[in-house]
């Protein structure tokens, strides 16, 4: 015979389960809910990599000279040319040919003619510092009456700028999280940023050199050959085994 209370005790059980179920699960969901800390993580990472949490902002910014030019004269005069090669010189070093340069030269003046003469005497010496002619840029702007309008030579060169370093929002010494500081990596990424030669490196590698064509015919003999293409060691360079035995 079956005891009438059983299916009291049965739903009982049933009862206590679910809440001994329920009372693991929400301390569960609140533990992982206190652990979130705003701006920690970023789609489920920790931000631990400096140049996430502090990036250099490269952005590009023009530099220009103006050569002023006077009526009559033939060309460039020694000074000038000095100018315009420093110039050239950083345009080289700062740029490597990552825009172009333009030479903007008066028009309408009454040293148009002086100023025609002087842009002949910069188009040579960029020719000579190896520049092609597909990144110089001729263009005429009106100075009203000047006799001695300048040209201006410009290009926009590459600016690498820091982040700003300093915020201590927290106390480091006070951190259950254990996760990096806000300060964390600021002053590599600043320095980084103050010291690169040419911040243009931070947004594209640059170009390869035409190849040795000389070195290349001499690897190639001595592969017809059947010779080692490599270059030869020395005695220093070699490795030498003694038998101890």
């Amino acid at each position: 015979m079956r005891s009438p209370i059983a299916p009291a005790a049965s739903g009982a059980k049933r009862a206590a389960a679910s809440a001994l179920i329920l009372s693991l699960t929400v301390p569960a969901l609140t533990a992982c809910k206190s652990f979130e800390e705003p701006g920690a993580y970023l789609d489920g990472y920790t931000l631990v990599d400096a140049e996430q949490r502090h990036p250099i902002m490269v952005s590009q910014q023009p530099t220009t000279i103006k050569v002023a030019i006077a009526r009559g004269s033939q060309g460039l005069s020694p000074a000038q040319r000095a100018q315009v090669a420093d110039f050239l010189g950083h345009y080289r070093t700062t740029d490597s040919g990552n825009s172009k340069l333009v030479i903007a030269v008066p028009s309408g003046t009454p040293n148009e003619s002086a100023a025609v003469a002087a842009v002949g005497d910069i188009r040579h010496m960029i020719v000579g510092f190896g520049f092609p002619e597909s990144n110089v840029v001729i263009e005429p702007y009106r100075e009203g009456r000047s006799a001695s309008a300048a040209i201006r030579l410009s290009y926009l060169r590459y600016v690498a700028e820091g982040p700003q370093c300093g915020e201590w929002p927290t106390n480091v010494a006070d951190d259950r999280y254990n996760l990096p500081y806000p300060n964390f990596g600021c002053a590599q990424q600043h320095n980084l940023a103050a010291q690169i030669a040419n911040p243009a490196d931070l947004v594209t590698p640059r170009t390869m050199e035409p190849a040795d064509a000389e070195r290349r015919d001499v690897v190639l003999d001595k592969y017809r050959q059947g010779k080692v293409t490599g270059a030869e060691k020395g005695n220093d360079e070699r490795v030498q085994v003694q038998n101890t035995n």
